[in-house]
């Protein structure tokens, strides 16, 4: 990395994002790291390289993902927020639902997005596998929440099917290592995957990717 500054760094991977959204990223990260003191919701020894290592990451969907208005979007095991509190900062114009299991964790989510005013998103504590049959999304995101067709188990009857977004409806999946090998043998396989190292140069991405599989 040529920038010393991390958010020097973000702003030339993600010039479009103009600077409003710059604030508010920039607030959602001084809150998270007030509440990573209390509440273990990201490796402590991460937070150091937060913006780099794990905003970033996140951040990789905006290089690919146009959401029209009101576009309905399920973040599974979202943990400290992640990808959707980002997310839902970028794309104001969609509405985000952040869904967790863990109590204190869902108690930090209603607090991150009451003070960072965040109206298109609303935060659900529960399983994504307990949810109402008739309840459904443009997209299911997740982000290293469990194996493979275990979350497509879960999620795939969540979702939808419309191409009014780009890409089609569908679940939009972080995942590090061979996703291929989790995927052998089962019915499911991406429409698409993103290399991330390759959407972000020198951005210590590697094997690291972002999936896309259809509704």
């Amino acid at each position: 990395m040529n920038a010393t500054d991390p958010w020097e760094q973000l702003g030339l991977w993600f010039p479009d994002l103009d600077e409003k959204v710059w604030n508010k990223l920039r607030e959602f990260t001084d809150l998270l790291r007030e509440w990573n003191q209390k509440v273990n919701l990201v490796s402590r020894k991460d937070m150091e390289r937060f913006e780099t290592k794990h905003l970033a990451h996140c951040l990789v969907a905006t290089k690919i993902l146009k959401l029209m208005p009101k576009a309905s979007l399920l973040d599974v095991g979202t943990g400290g927020g992640l990808p959707g509190i980002p997310l839902a900062i970028c794309y104001p114009q969609a509405n985000f639902t952040l869904l967790d299991s863990i109590g204190k964790k869902v108690t930090v989510l209603r607090d991150l997005t009451h003070r960072l005013e965040l109206r298109n998103a609303k935060v659900i504590r529960g399983r994504v596998e307990e949810m109402p049959s008739k309840k459904s999304f443009d997209f299911v995101l997740g982000r290293a929440v469990t194996a493979l067709p275990t979350f497509i188990q879960w999620t795939r009857k969540r979702i939808h099917k419309g191409r009014r977004h780009a890409p089609a409806n569908g679940i939009l999946y972080w995942k590090g290592g061979d996703y291929t090998a989790e995927l052998e043998g089962t019915p499911w396989q991406p429409t698409q995957v993103w290399d991330c190292a390759e959407l972000l140069p020198e951005c210590g991405f590697e094997e690291k990717y972002l999936f896309h599989l259809k509704a």
